[in-house]
């Protein structure tokens, strides 16, 4: 099977955030096969739910699917590295490979701040790989913060 990033879709889903005046991040849940099975883009303000980051949405859904609290084999594609809680969350999942664009050195989770996936207690640590489509995804939160700003 030959390596397909579903990045464009995680960022096809933070702009879609964005316009509903969420911060515009979004993931995408990859089943084994290559299949998307779940995406989703932050939900916090409009479900009036601080844990509703685009990750545990998408992870939610993914497991609605699959019947399982578990998601082995599959992969998740974030456009934010993501905080503390959802890098728990994907851990507890089971989640097989963690590819995200931009870089969180606020809030991240995994390379940042916290780094979940190198504490002892981690229960199950995911291949990472950090960077893709990074550029666009920066973007994307800079424009978001600066009309924020305005």
């Amino acid at each position: 099977m030959t390596f397909r990033s579903h990045m464009d879709l995680a960022l096809s889903e933070a702009r879609a955030a964005a316009l509903r005046g969420e911060v515009p991040v979004g993931a995408v849940v990859v089943s084994p096969e290559g299949r998307v099975v779940a995406q989703a883009g932050n939900l916090t303000r409009a479900a009036h739910d601080p844990t509703a980051h685009a990750e545990i949405v998408a992870l939610r859904a993914a497991c609605a699917a699959a019947g399982s609290e578990r998601l082995p084999g599959h992969d998740l594609y974030v456009t934010l590295e993501p905080c503390p809680m959802c890098a728990a969350a994907i851990s507890f999942a089971r989640i097989r490979r963690l590819y995200y664009a931009a870089s969180d050195p606020k809030s991240g989770g995994v390379a940042q701040g916290a780094r979940v996936f190198a504490h002892p207690q981690c229960h199950h640590v995911p291949e990472v790989y950090d960077g893709i489509a990074a550029p666009e995804a920066e973007a994307l939160l800079r424009a978001f913060f600066a009309q924020r700003r305005e």
